[in-house]
Protein backbone atom coordinates (compact mmCIF):
# COMPACT_ATOMS: atom_id res chain seq x y z
CA UNK A 1 0.00 0.00 0.00
CA UNK A 2 1.29 3.43 -0.95
CA UNK A 3 2.35 5.54 2.02
CA UNK A 4 -0.46 7.59 3.53
CA UNK A 5 -3.21 5.41 2.06
CA UNK A 6 -5.50 2.90 3.78
CA UNK A 7 -7.79 0.36 2.12
CA UNK A 8 -11.25 0.66 3.64
CA UNK A 9 -14.79 -0.55 2.99
CA UNK A 10 -17.96 1.37 3.76
CA UNK A 11 -21.53 0.07 3.58
CA UNK A 12 -24.57 2.35 3.73
CA UNK A 13 -27.92 0.64 4.19
CA UNK A 14 -30.84 2.98 3.61
CA UNK A 15 -34.57 2.60 3.19
CA UNK A 16 -34.49 1.82 -0.53
CA UNK A 17 -30.95 0.69 -1.33
CA UNK A 18 -27.78 -0.74 0.15
CA UNK A 19 -24.44 0.46 -1.21
CA UNK A 20 -20.79 -0.49 -0.95
CA UNK A 21 -17.56 1.46 -1.48
CA UNK A 22 -14.10 -0.10 -1.28
CA UNK A 23 -11.35 2.47 -1.75
CA UNK A 24 -7.77 3.42 -1.04
CA UNK A 25 -7.93 6.71 0.85
CA UNK A 26 -5.37 9.29 1.94
CA UNK A 27 -7.08 11.46 4.56
CA UNK A 28 -4.23 14.00 4.60
CA UNK A 29 -4.52 14.87 0.90
CA UNK A 30 -8.23 14.17 0.50
CA UNK A 31 -7.49 11.64 -2.24
CA UNK A 32 -9.85 8.69 -2.70
CA UNK A 33 -9.09 5.95 -5.23
CA UNK A 34 -12.22 3.94 -5.83
CA UNK A 35 -11.75 0.17 -6.19
CA UNK A 36 -15.38 -0.96 -6.15
CA UNK A 37 -18.65 0.93 -5.80
CA UNK A 38 -21.98 -0.79 -6.17
CA UNK A 39 -25.64 -0.37 -5.27
CA UNK A 40 -28.48 -2.85 -4.84
CA UNK A 41 -32.15 -1.91 -4.48
CA UNK A 42 -33.42 -3.96 -1.52
CA UNK A 43 -36.37 -1.86 -0.25
CA UNK A 44 -35.49 -2.58 3.39
CA UNK A 45 -38.08 0.02 4.39
CA UNK A 46 -40.93 -1.77 2.63
CA UNK A 47 -44.05 -1.05 4.68
CA UNK A 48 -42.16 0.30 7.72
CA UNK A 49 -44.11 3.56 7.73
CA UNK A 50 -47.33 1.56 8.15
CA UNK A 51 -46.32 -1.52 10.18
CA UNK A 52 -43.36 -0.29 12.22
CA UNK A 53 -41.48 -3.51 11.37
CA UNK A 54 -38.95 -4.67 8.79
CA UNK A 55 -40.67 -7.21 6.52
CA UNK A 56 -39.10 -10.72 6.41
CA UNK A 57 -38.73 -10.58 2.62
CA UNK A 58 -37.08 -7.14 2.86
CA UNK A 59 -34.60 -8.48 5.42
CA UNK A 60 -33.75 -11.44 3.18
CA UNK A 61 -33.16 -9.18 0.16
CA UNK A 62 -30.84 -7.07 2.30
CA UNK A 63 -28.95 -10.08 3.68
CA UNK A 64 -28.47 -11.45 0.14
CA UNK A 65 -26.81 -8.16 -0.84
CA UNK A 66 -24.68 -8.29 2.32
CA UNK A 67 -23.40 -11.74 1.35
CA UNK A 68 -22.38 -10.41 -2.06
CA UNK A 69 -20.65 -7.40 -0.47
CA UNK A 70 -18.82 -9.57 2.07
CA UNK A 71 -17.23 -11.49 -0.80
CA UNK A 72 -16.11 -8.26 -2.50
CA UNK A 73 -14.61 -6.94 0.75
CA UNK A 74 -12.67 -10.18 1.23
CA UNK A 75 -11.42 -10.16 -2.37
CA UNK A 76 -10.21 -6.56 -2.17
CA UNK A 77 -8.61 -7.03 1.24
CA UNK A 78 -10.04 -4.01 3.07
CA UNK A 79 -8.33 -3.37 6.42
CA UNK A 80 -11.27 -1.58 8.02
CA UNK A 81 -15.03 -1.94 7.49
CA UNK A 82 -17.87 0.25 8.71
CA UNK A 83 -21.57 -0.40 8.17
CA UNK A 84 -24.14 2.30 8.84
CA UNK A 85 -27.90 1.96 8.70
CA UNK A 86 -30.24 4.85 8.27
CA UNK A 87 -33.91 5.71 8.34
CA UNK A 88 -35.76 2.38 8.00
CA UNK A 89 -33.76 0.58 10.67
CA UNK A 90 -34.09 3.55 13.04
CA UNK A 91 -37.85 3.23 12.85
CA UNK A 92 -38.28 -0.57 13.06
CA UNK A 93 -39.34 -2.42 16.20
CA UNK A 94 -37.52 -5.59 15.05
CA UNK A 95 -34.23 -3.92 14.22
CA UNK A 96 -32.34 -6.49 16.34
CA UNK A 97 -33.12 -9.12 13.68
CA UNK A 98 -31.43 -6.86 11.17
CA UNK A 99 -28.40 -6.28 13.43
CA UNK A 100 -27.86 -10.00 14.08
CA UNK A 101 -28.06 -10.83 10.39
CA UNK A 102 -25.49 -8.23 9.40
CA UNK A 103 -23.06 -9.31 12.15
CA UNK A 104 -23.35 -12.95 11.05
CA UNK A 105 -22.58 -12.10 7.42
CA UNK A 106 -20.10 -9.21 7.57
CA UNK A 107 -18.63 -9.54 11.04
CA UNK A 108 -19.34 -5.91 11.93
CA UNK A 109 -22.25 -4.44 13.81
CA UNK A 110 -24.37 -1.97 11.85
CA UNK A 111 -24.39 1.46 13.43
CA UNK A 112 -27.87 2.92 13.40
CA UNK A 113 -26.80 6.52 13.04
CA UNK A 114 -28.87 9.59 13.72
CA UNK A 115 -30.07 11.86 10.95
CA UNK A 116 -27.59 14.51 12.07
CA UNK A 117 -24.67 12.06 11.87
CA UNK A 118 -25.86 10.97 8.45
CA UNK A 119 -25.99 14.59 7.30
CA UNK A 120 -22.47 15.35 8.50
CA UNK A 121 -21.03 12.27 6.76
CA UNK A 122 -22.85 13.14 3.54
CA UNK A 123 -21.52 16.69 3.71
CA UNK A 124 -17.93 15.49 4.07
CA UNK A 125 -18.28 13.01 1.23
CA UNK A 126 -19.94 15.47 -1.12
CA UNK A 127 -17.83 18.58 -0.51
CA UNK A 128 -14.28 17.41 0.30
CA UNK A 129 -13.36 17.35 -3.39
CA UNK A 130 -15.02 20.73 -4.10
CA UNK A 131 -12.40 22.57 -2.03
CA UNK A 132 -10.59 25.17 -4.09
CA UNK A 133 -13.20 25.44 -6.85
CA UNK A 134 -13.91 29.10 -7.50
CA UNK A 135 -17.04 28.45 -9.59
CA UNK A 136 -19.03 27.11 -6.63
CA UNK A 137 -19.67 29.69 -3.95
CA UNK A 138 -19.86 28.83 -0.25
CA UNK A 139 -21.69 28.08 1.93
CA UNK A 140 -22.99 24.83 0.47
CA UNK A 141 -26.39 23.32 1.17
CA UNK A 142 -26.06 19.56 0.78
CA UNK A 143 -29.34 17.67 0.45
CA UNK A 144 -29.37 13.88 0.55
CA UNK A 145 -32.76 12.65 -0.66
CA UNK A 146 -33.02 9.08 0.58
CA UNK A 147 -35.80 6.54 0.67
CA UNK A 148 -37.12 7.32 4.13
CA UNK A 149 -35.68 10.72 4.94
CA UNK A 150 -33.88 13.72 3.51
CA UNK A 151 -30.85 15.24 5.21
CA UNK A 152 -30.09 18.96 5.00
CA UNK A 153 -26.70 20.33 5.96
CA UNK A 154 -25.22 23.79 5.51
CA UNK A 155 -21.53 24.50 5.86
CA UNK A 156 -18.36 25.96 4.43
CA UNK A 157 -15.41 23.70 5.21
CA UNK A 158 -17.22 22.42 8.31
CA UNK A 159 -20.86 21.68 9.08
CA UNK A 160 -22.72 24.67 10.51
CA UNK A 161 -26.20 23.18 10.82
CA UNK A 162 -27.91 19.90 9.96
CA UNK A 163 -31.38 18.40 10.13
CA UNK A 164 -33.06 15.19 8.97
CA UNK A 165 -36.75 15.14 8.06
CA UNK A 166 -38.98 12.25 7.01
CA UNK A 167 -39.62 13.06 3.35
CA UNK A 168 -37.77 10.31 1.47
CA UNK A 169 -38.96 9.08 -1.92
CA UNK A 170 -40.20 5.69 -0.65
CA UNK A 171 -41.93 7.15 2.40
CA UNK A 172 -43.71 9.82 0.32
CA UNK A 173 -44.75 7.27 -2.31
CA UNK A 174 -46.16 4.81 0.23
CA UNK A 175 -47.87 7.55 2.23
CA UNK A 176 -49.52 9.39 -0.66
CA UNK A 177 -49.42 7.46 -3.92
CA UNK A 178 -50.42 3.90 -2.94
CA UNK A 179 -54.03 2.72 -3.01
CA UNK A 180 -55.01 -0.89 -2.29
CA UNK A 181 -51.37 -1.91 -2.41
CA UNK A 182 -50.72 -0.39 -5.84
CA UNK A 183 -48.86 2.78 -6.83
CA UNK A 184 -51.10 5.24 -8.67
CA UNK A 185 -50.53 5.05 -12.42
CA UNK A 186 -50.27 8.01 -12.78
CA UNK A 187 -51.03 9.88 -9.52
CA UNK A 188 -54.06 12.15 -9.30
CA UNK A 189 -53.66 15.90 -8.82
CA UNK A 190 -55.09 15.48 -5.32
CA UNK A 191 -52.48 12.88 -4.41
CA UNK A 192 -49.66 15.07 -5.68
CA UNK A 193 -51.06 18.09 -3.83
CA UNK A 194 -51.23 16.13 -0.57
CA UNK A 195 -47.65 14.94 -1.04
CA UNK A 196 -46.51 18.47 -1.79
CA UNK A 197 -48.18 19.77 1.37
CA UNK A 198 -46.41 17.08 3.42
CA UNK A 199 -43.06 18.04 1.88
CA UNK A 200 -43.63 21.75 2.55
CA UNK A 201 -44.43 21.01 6.19
CA UNK A 202 -41.16 19.05 6.51
CA UNK A 203 -39.23 21.90 4.87
CA UNK A 204 -40.69 24.27 7.48
CA UNK A 205 -39.30 21.92 10.12
CA UNK A 206 -35.86 21.74 8.48
CA UNK A 207 -35.72 25.52 8.16
CA UNK A 208 -36.03 25.89 11.95
CA UNK A 209 -32.54 24.36 12.27
CA UNK A 210 -30.86 24.88 8.91
CA UNK A 211 -30.67 28.34 7.26
CA UNK A 212 -31.82 27.04 3.86
CA UNK A 213 -31.73 30.40 2.09
CA UNK A 214 -28.21 31.33 3.19
CA UNK A 215 -26.54 28.74 0.97
CA UNK A 216 -24.93 29.89 -2.28
CA UNK A 217 -24.55 26.43 -3.86
CA UNK A 218 -27.08 23.58 -3.70
CA UNK A 219 -25.46 20.12 -3.87
CA UNK A 220 -27.82 17.18 -4.40
CA UNK A 221 -27.07 13.56 -3.49
CA UNK A 222 -28.57 10.07 -3.89
CA UNK A 223 -30.56 8.22 -6.50
CA UNK A 224 -33.50 10.57 -7.00
CA UNK A 225 -31.18 13.48 -7.79
CA UNK A 226 -28.74 11.49 -9.93
CA UNK A 227 -31.63 9.97 -11.89
CA UNK A 228 -33.08 13.42 -12.57
CA UNK A 229 -29.65 14.44 -13.88
CA UNK A 230 -29.49 11.40 -16.16
CA UNK A 231 -32.91 12.29 -17.57
CA UNK A 232 -31.92 15.94 -18.01
CA UNK A 233 -28.90 14.85 -20.05
CA UNK A 234 -30.91 12.30 -22.09
CA UNK A 235 -28.31 9.66 -21.27
CA UNK A 236 -28.68 6.36 -23.16
CA UNK A 237 -27.82 4.54 -19.91
CA UNK A 238 -26.92 5.45 -16.35
CA UNK A 239 -23.41 6.97 -16.54
CA UNK A 240 -21.76 7.87 -13.23
CA UNK A 241 -19.02 9.97 -14.84
CA UNK A 242 -21.50 12.06 -16.83
CA UNK A 243 -23.71 12.55 -13.78
CA UNK A 244 -21.04 13.40 -11.19
CA UNK A 245 -20.77 17.20 -10.83
CA UNK A 246 -23.33 17.81 -13.56
CA UNK A 247 -25.53 20.87 -13.07
CA UNK A 248 -29.28 20.84 -13.65
CA UNK A 249 -31.28 24.06 -13.85
CA UNK A 250 -34.43 24.71 -11.85
CA UNK A 251 -36.50 24.95 -15.05
CA UNK A 252 -35.27 21.52 -16.19
CA UNK A 253 -35.98 19.95 -12.78
CA UNK A 254 -39.51 21.37 -12.90
CA UNK A 255 -40.11 19.99 -16.41
CA UNK A 256 -38.82 16.53 -15.45
CA UNK A 257 -40.82 16.44 -12.22
CA UNK A 258 -44.04 17.39 -14.02
CA UNK A 259 -43.38 14.69 -16.60
CA UNK A 260 -42.63 11.99 -14.03
CA UNK A 261 -45.75 12.78 -11.98
CA UNK A 262 -48.04 12.60 -15.02
CA UNK A 263 -46.50 9.52 -16.67
CA UNK A 264 -47.43 5.86 -16.29
CA UNK A 265 -45.28 3.13 -14.80
CA UNK A 266 -44.52 1.84 -18.29
CA UNK A 267 -43.46 5.28 -19.53
CA UNK A 268 -41.11 5.80 -16.58
CA UNK A 269 -39.70 2.29 -16.92
CA UNK A 270 -38.89 3.01 -20.58
CA UNK A 271 -36.48 5.84 -19.65
CA UNK A 272 -33.07 4.40 -20.65
CA UNK A 273 -31.21 5.53 -17.51
CA UNK A 274 -33.93 4.51 -15.04
CA UNK A 275 -33.03 1.81 -12.50
CA UNK A 276 -35.98 -0.64 -12.25
CA UNK A 277 -36.06 -0.17 -8.49
CA UNK A 278 -36.69 3.56 -8.85
CA UNK A 279 -39.57 3.49 -11.34
CA UNK A 280 -42.32 3.78 -8.71
CA UNK A 281 -40.58 6.23 -6.37
CA UNK A 282 -38.77 8.64 -8.71
CA UNK A 283 -41.75 11.00 -9.03
CA UNK A 284 -41.83 11.58 -5.28
CA UNK A 285 -38.05 12.00 -5.14
CA UNK A 286 -38.08 14.54 -7.96
CA UNK A 287 -40.86 16.48 -6.21
CA UNK A 288 -38.78 16.66 -3.03
CA UNK A 289 -35.88 18.10 -5.06
CA UNK A 290 -38.10 20.60 -6.86
CA UNK A 291 -39.66 21.73 -3.58
CA UNK A 292 -36.20 22.26 -2.04
CA UNK A 293 -35.10 24.35 -5.04
CA UNK A 294 -38.21 26.50 -4.80
CA UNK A 295 -37.82 26.96 -1.06
CA UNK A 296 -34.14 27.94 -1.31
CA UNK A 297 -34.38 29.95 -4.53
CA UNK A 298 -31.67 27.78 -6.13
CA UNK A 299 -31.38 28.27 -9.88
CA UNK A 300 -29.52 24.98 -10.30
CA UNK A 301 -28.44 21.88 -8.41
CA UNK A 302 -24.89 20.50 -8.53
CA UNK A 303 -25.23 16.72 -8.62
CA UNK A 304 -22.76 14.56 -6.70
CA UNK A 305 -22.23 10.81 -6.85
CA UNK A 306 -20.08 11.10 -3.72
CA UNK A 307 -21.94 11.08 -0.45
CA UNK A 308 -22.14 9.31 2.88
CA UNK A 309 -20.05 6.36 1.61
CA UNK A 310 -17.16 8.68 0.81
CA UNK A 311 -17.55 10.43 4.16
CA UNK A 312 -17.38 7.06 5.90
CA UNK A 313 -14.27 6.10 3.90
CA UNK A 314 -12.47 9.31 4.83
CA UNK A 315 -13.33 8.74 8.48
CA UNK A 316 -12.06 5.15 8.45
CA UNK A 317 -8.78 6.18 6.77
CA UNK A 318 -8.29 8.96 9.31
CA UNK A 319 -8.71 6.43 12.13
CA UNK A 320 -6.18 4.11 10.49
CA UNK A 321 -3.68 6.97 10.13
CA UNK A 322 -3.91 7.72 13.86
CA UNK A 323 -3.28 4.14 14.93
CA UNK A 324 0.31 3.33 15.98
CA UNK A 325 2.27 1.30 13.49
CA UNK A 326 2.78 -2.35 14.36
CA UNK A 327 6.25 -3.20 15.64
Amino acid sequence: MEEGFSRVAAVDCGTNSIRLLVADVNPATGELRELDRRMTIVRLGQGVDKTGELAPEALERTFAACREYAEVIREKGADKVRFVATSASRDASNREDFVRGVVDILGVEPEVITGDEEAALSFTGATKELTGRDDLAKPYLVVDIGGGSTEFVVGDDQVRAARSVDIGCVRMTERHLVTDGKVADPPTREQVAAMRADIEEALDLAAKTVPLREARTLVGLAGSVTTVSSIAQNLPEYDTEAIHHSRVSYDRVREITDSLLTSTHAERAAIPSMHPGRVDVIGAGALVLLSIMERTGATEVVVSEHDILDGLAFGLAAEAAEEPAEA
